[in-house]
């Protein structure tokens, strides 16, 4: 598909992030030149005011909105407002003026906290509407939700070229390892390699166990992004995922092992547990422009367990 991106500006929201910077590396190895990239940090520009998205969306062919506020359960627990506020914003002005500016294609990043808390097990995308959100994640689930329906309403009254995918949790190098607003996999890397250097009797994982996950490596879910970039022009969602689920106590216990901690794992029941499973029907992605992720889950894991160690210098 080198063709689709000849001489095509593009702009990536959360471009330096964890997933962006996947999704840069991968443009530059389809050939597309590093000036026809563009990266707006949130430093310089805060993608909540509309007229900051109007300043970078100018001259550009392509948007893949990637940048969000986004955490765990800890997390969103203590910032529901914030994160229903901070997401709606950026994905609605951006659109907007996307829309205004002629921008060619808009690839809208969703999440898999949008469906309802009890959505039958694989989620299909029909399945989208039929209830609430989990609670604790519903207030960033409903504001990604949004940007759906925005994207279709533009559609169907401007024939704006938006499409919409609905991406599992993330794990891989480069993921957000700080505590108080990282995922279930680098919350217990970092908390299951700290054990093991200060010799730890116990690590204490949130809630039951029980709950089940499906998890993406990041550098698969950054290639699914660019497939449906260049191949997907259609209004219906689509799921990204790997086909793959665990329960969080297995999860829990496949770290220890590959981290080599030899101490107790203690689950805190008074913590919630979040949804109660979580896999995706990704039949869609497959017939629609090809995806399917490659990297098992446990060589991602290894990759992202070492490249944390390296980062702190782990002895491990």
């Amino acid at each position: 598909m080198k063709n689709f991106w000849k001489g095509k500006k593009i702009l990536v929201t959360g471009g330096a992030g964890f997933l962006g910077s996947h999704v840069v590396e991968k443009l530059l190895k389809r050939g597309i030149l590093k000036e026809n990239i563009f990266i707006p940090r949130s430093k310089e520009c805060d993608l909540r005011l509309q007229e900051n998205c109007k300043k970078v969306v100018k001259g550009k062919d392509i948007i893949i909105h990637l940048a969000g506020n986004v955490g765990g359960i800890g997390y969103n627990l203590e910032y529901p407002g914030t994160l229903f506020y901070d997401n709606i914003l950026m994905g609605v002005h951006l659109m907007e003026e996307a829309r205004k500016a002629g921008v060619k294609k808009f690839v809208v990043i969703g999440t898999i906290c949008s469906y309802p808390k009890f959505t039958p097990v694989p989620f299909k995308e029909e399945k989208l509407w039929e209830g609430y959100p989990e609670e604790t994640n519903a207030p960033y689930g409903l504001a990604k939700k949004m940007l759906l329906v925005q994207a279709q309403a533009y559609r169907q009254q401007y024939g704006f070229n938006a499409v919409y995918l609905l991406q599992v949790n993330l794990y891989g190098e480069k993921d957000n390892f700080d505590p108080k607003s990282s995922h279930v996999i680098p919350a217990l890397i970092r908390k299951f390699v700290e054990a093991k250097e200060k010799k730890l009797p116990e690590v204490v994982v949130w809630g039951s166990g029980r709950p089940t996950r499906e998890f993406l490596y990041a550098e698969d879910a950054a290639e699914g992004i660019l497939l449906a970039t260049e191949k997907y022009n259609k209004p219906d969602p689509v799921n990204l995922g790997s086909c793959f689920e665990i329960s969080i106590d297995k999860l829990a216990s496949l770290i220890s092992k590959l981290v080599g901690y030899k101490g107790k794992i203690v689950f805190d029941t008074s913590r919630p547990d979040g949804q109660p499973r979580r896999k995706l029907d990704t039949s869609r992605a497959e017939k629609e422009f090809g995806f399917r992720s490659k990297t098992s889950f446990e060589v991602g894991l290894k990759k992202t367990i070492r490249a944390y160690e390296k980062s702190i210098g782990s002895k491990t």
